[in-house]
């Protein structure tokens, strides 16, 4: 097992490593890397973004949201958090066995005083309560398996990252499992920092405490940040590549109620109704079609909205009542 030292916080840059040293390193190899993201919500592969996300508030607080290649479910980062990845051959008899990929850190945890537990499909908890998710995914004949590790993360950002206050989406990506969560740190015996603890986990993540270290040259970042410019940090692929979904929203204004219902298809308004007791002078239903064909994206649709004479629409409601509705 080979260590990769990656000391990036930018979630966009971190997921493509991972997908680098998967595709584009020594396949004869086996590897492992431990990395943290600055506040980030990282979505399935299989998961409707819009579904998952609080969107008010992660535009309020900057919070980045990446979509990764592996599925299961959507899960917070931030700096308190520590994530863990292997990347082995396919072959090998330990594919698809998540319980032997988080061994590594139930045995870190048990030297520091603390007793954890493999649980379900691919939690690992304490005194029942989850502190790491784990995900899978293939490709060609490596497997990259990866986790996460609530160290010292603040949980109530979590709960209101991963809240979706939206009247109504019926997605049909997969939902993610809402669990009670828990931080390690409360749990041990003795305090230590995320970086002893990561120290710590090192020593188990390498049989033997091998230190053979692969470091990633000038050519691999080269490759790496353009795979995180054409995929990461692309909405088509973090928004748009999301599974449909059917939405309902409906929000009261001085100038009467508004309802919009609609479908997502690949990131894109389609069927877009617009219901409600406003006034306007024409009708709604040309304002809905001209909705219909541009992306779900609130800078998108406000710039559409600066192009068109929005009061003739809607009397007493204004185009941020509108956006917010459309977007909150």
């Amino acid at each position: 097992m080979i260590k990769i030292i990656n000391e990036n916080t930018d979630p966009r840059i971190n997921l493509a490593v991972e997908e680098y040293a998967l595709n584009y390193l020594d396949p004869s190899q086996d590897y492992a890397i431990l990395w943290q993201n600055e506040p980030a919500v990282i979505v399935g592969r299989n998961q409707n973004t819009v579904a998952e996300v609080n969107a008010p508030f992660i535009k309020e607080k900057g919070i980045h949201v990446v979509r990764r290649l592996s599925g299961g479910g959507a899960v917070y980062h931030d700096l308190g958090n520590l994530n863990f990845t292997f990347i082995v051959d396919s072959e090998k008899s330990v594919v698809s066995n998540f319980e032997y990929f988080t061994k590594p850190v139930i045995q870190a945890l048990e030297s520091l005083g603390v007793k954890a537990e493999f649980s379900g499909r691919n939690d690992i908890t304490i005194q029942g309560q989850k502190f790491s998710g784990n995900a899978q995914y293939w490709s060609k004949n490596r497997l990259l398996h990866h986790g996460t590790i609530l160290f010292k993360s603040d949980l109530s950002v979590v709960q209101e990252a991963l809240n979706v206050k939206a009247d109504k989406i019926q997605s049909k990506g997969v939902k993610s499992v809402r669990s009670r969560v828990t931080n390690i740190y409360p749990h041990l015996p003795t305090p230590i920092t995320i970086e002893e603890f990561k120290e710590t986990l090192w020593r188990y993540l390498i049989p033997g405490g091998s230190d053979q270290e692969y470091v990633l040259t000038e050519q691999d970042w080269s490759v790496i940040k353009d795979l995180k410019d054409r995929r990461y940090s692309q909405w088509d692929w973090n928004y748009g590549a999301s599974p449909d979904a059917e939405i309902e929203k409906e929000e009261r204004f001085a100038g009467g109620k508004l309802e919009l219902k609609f479908n997502v298809t690949d990131g894109v308004i389609q069927d877009m109704n617009i219901f409600g007791d406003f006034f306007g002078k024409l009708n709604v239903a040309h304002f809905a079609n001209m909705l219909n064909g541009n992306d779900y994206r609130e800078t998108v649709i406000a710039e559409l909205l600066d192009q068109v004479n929005f009061e003739d629409y809607f009397i007493g409601i204004t185009r941020e009542d509108f956006l917010h509705c459309l977007f909150s």
